[in-house]
């Protein structure tokens, strides 16, 4: 990288090495992260290809260029993940918020009124993304963000404050949903739901930075579910609903266990991509959807 001197440059040279390592998404990679350094946008880094690189930027783009060669995920390389169109910081304890998570929020989206109060639980916090998005869209709710872990709750705080919600984020140690009392609107959850065996083989970039037991589902995947269903049956409102993410081949092994425990109005979304991703269901017989 000596001979680089333009913002230009320096993306073009990482960009180049990316693709030489076969990285999954080496352009992308290379224009976040350089972005990074520069202290730019994104979208500015080509319309300011021309300005010139100072002697720290190249250091620190060199820095981050080389831990993404050595397996770190751009994410964990930069401490944050967009989701929502929001930053969320991350730690050691928490996992990298994905798209396809954006479709459960959605779906609460499309079937709440932001008019109404609510109360939300969101199982699993982690980062806080789910609770901290639907916050942003939902000024008249509250969530009990809840995990296990008390510096992913530390985390989920301070992306609450971040963006200006933390007063209606409640974190809650706890396993699951069983401290939760009765009167939650809306149960929520992105679960760990990946077999044991998979997470074996997924790729190491997850494997090794995103935490264990915020991907192992146990055997079939299915562990996380058959705490929080029963769970969530006594703590949702007699209207009270519940939205599960689940893996693309997870609907009716979720939804059965959903039916098992009483749940009606059971309903898959798909992502973008046309996967399977969301299952929702409401506590007892009050209309459709």
């Amino acid at each position: 990288m000596s001979d680089v001197t333009t913002f230009g440059d320096l993306y073009r040279d990482v960009r180049k090495r990316f693709r030489e390592a076969n990285l999954e998404t080496p352009d992308l990679d290379a224009r976040l992260l350089m972005a990074a350094a520069l202290e730019v946008s994104p979208s500015d880094l080509i319309l300011r290809e021309d300005d010139k690189v100072g002697d720290e930027q190249r250091l620190l783009a060199l820095k981050y260029a080389d831990q993404r060669l050595i397996g770190l995920p751009v994410g964990r390389i930069l401490g944050e993940r967009e989701f929502w169109g929001l930053r969320f910081r991350l730690n050691e304890e928490t996992l990298e918020p994905r798209p396809d998570t954006e479709t459960l929020v959605q779906a609460v989206l499309d079937r709440v009124s932001c008019e109404g109060s609510l109360v939300l639980a969101d199982i699993g916090t982690g980062t806080g993304a789910i609770a901290v998005a639907l916050l942003t869209e939902l000024p008249n709710a509250v969530c009990a963000a809840i995990d296990i872990s008390e510096r992913a709750l530390e985390c989920a705080r301070g992306n609450a404050a971040r963006h200006g919600v933390a007063e209606r984020l409640l974190p809650v140690r706890s396993d699951y949903a069983s401290s939760l009392g009765a009167g939650v609107d809306w149960v929520l959850s992105n679960p760990p739901y990946i077999r044991t065996k998979v997470v074996e083989g997924l790729s190491r970039e997850v494997r090794e930075h995103d935490p264990g037991r915020a991907l192992d589902g146990g055997t079939d995947g299915l562990d996380a579910y058959r705490e929080i269903v029963p769970q969530a049956l006594q703590c949702l409102s007699p209207d009270g609903r519940i939205a599960l993410e689940i893996g693309f081949d997870q609907e009716q092994e979720v939804s059965e266990l959903l039916r098992q425990c009483g749940f009606l109005h059971i309903e898959i979304i798909q992502d973008l991509a046309g996967n399977d991703r969301v299952v929702l269901a409401m506590r007892r017989e009050s209309g459709a959807f």
